[in-house]
């Protein structure tokens, strides 16, 4: 399975696209939201940085602390 990855910045909290890095991740279908966490922190170069991660069913997002910045990752088509 494809899932979108997508790295922003923020401003006031919130998702400010100003400036926006996207990818594409292929994943099993089957891989666990731990497995997909991992890989779309990997990408981003947030490896071993703590985040919030919040799933949202068809979007998972994922807020490294002390950061301005966002990770979204959604099912892709």
């Amino acid at each position: 399975m494809t899932y979108n990855l997508e790295l922003t910045d923020t401003f006031g909290g919130e998702a400010n696209y100003s400036w926006v890095k996207r990818a594409q991740l292929d994943a099993p279908s089957n891989a666990s939201r731990r497995t997909l966490v991992r890989r779309a922190k990997a990408w981003a170069g947030l490896t071993n940085v703590p985040c919030e991660v919040s799933d949202h069913g068809d979007m998972i997002m994922i807020k490294p602390r002390w950061q301005c910045a966002i990770l979204f990752v959604t099912c892709g088509g």
